[in-house]
């Protein structure tokens, strides 16, 4: 079994979830029938992956690449999989991940598993286990394809650094690319300097409905901002406007798996409790007692949320030496 693994980088680093995906590759084949692909990556996240076992990485260079377009990542990958004689293909469902992995398995007319909570081999056939109902069960499903494509759900895949880290291999790849396959490109990236990723961060502070209005939403993000940790939101306060998709946490957000959460005034809806439900350590505030998040939470406080976090935050500050402003 030959593995090609789509890696994402962030600055000179790779983002976690391309990290969880090499482990989670190194666990189905030897070092030796593992690659990486980086688009138009740096030799310094080709060499990240070394510290987690990783021992050959393709960088695709090129003009065309300069500019991400999902249509042009996909010829890319289709011709590193024909260049490496890759069985499987893994990506992170990610935002890219989840837009490149369905065309990548069109393109190599293979079985497709997204969102995979686990994976093993039998033989050459790739076995994933995956939600199905809103994340109330899972499924086992096979692909019996010759070619095979899956992706894994990030914070599920323990990432796991290498005793010692491998010699890495950066072959410079040049795919074939023409403007025929540039149908689509970003041509800005908007960024909110300073913000955590939800995805990324170890501590996430969460909103929900309990929070009553969108201009409360500030007393999340104090909290968040005195413990160091991103802010987060459920699906029911994203839906109504008051925060950006990119912080909804759950089944249609992002899954995260931080040491710390804090749920703020959510009910615990299993949409949502499946995006957190792994968390280290889960706090939970609402008014309501007999709140479904109670059930999952390691400490609970019962009451309302615009009186407990304005004291919750100060106190926290006041523990780091921090001045309060609220």
């Amino acid at each position: 079994m030959k593995i090609l693994v789509f890696l994402e980088g962030q600055e000179n680093h790779l983002k976690r979830a391309s990290k969880e995906a090499i482990t989670a590759a190194l666990s189905l084949a030897p070092a030796e029938n593992v690659t990486g692909i980086l688009l138009h990556g740096t030799s310094e996240q080709a060499q990240a992956a070394g510290a987690f076992g990783l021992a050959n990485v393709l960088v695709a260079q090129g003009d065309m690449l300069k500019d991400y377009s999902v249509t042009a990542a996909t010829s890319v990958i289709e011709q590193a999989v024909q260049q490496t004689g890759a069985d499987l293909v893994l990506f992170s469902a990610t935002a890219h991940g989840k837009e490149l992995a369905p065309r990548v398995a069109v393109r190599l007319q293979a079985g497709f598993a997204p969102d995979c909570m686990a994976i093993e081999l039998d033989g050459n056939q790739l076995v994933a286990t995956r939600p199905v109902y809103a994340g109330k069960a899972s499924q086992k499903i096979k692909i019996t394809t010759p070619k095979q494509v899956a992706s894994l759900r990030p914070n599920i895949f323990t990432a796991k650094k290498a005793a010692s880290a491998a010699n890495v291999n950066v072959q410079e790849f040049t795919p074939n690319i023409t403007a025929a396959d540039v149908k689509t490109k970003v041509t800005n990236v908007a960024v909110n300097e300073g913000k955590l990723d939800v995805s990324e961060a170890d501590i996430i502070v969460s909103g929900g409905r309990g929070l009553k209005a969108p201009e409360n939403y500030h007393l999340v993000e104090s909290l968040a901002k005195a413990l160091g940790g991103a802010v987060g939101a459920s699906r029911a306060v994203v839906d109504a406007g008051w925060r950006p998709h990119t912080e909804q946490v759950g089944q249609t957000g992002k899954t995260v798996s931080p040491k710390l959460y804090v749920a703020c005034g959510i009910s615990g809806a299993v949409q949502h409790l499946a995006g957190m439900s792994s968390s280290k350590i889960i706090v939970a505030i609402n008014k309501d007692k007999e709140a479904p998040i109670f059930k999952l939470a390691d400490y609970g406080l019962v009451g309302d949320v615009l009186e407990i976090l304005p004291k919750l935050t100060s106190k926290i500050n006041e523990v780091h030496g921090k001045p309060n402003h609220n």
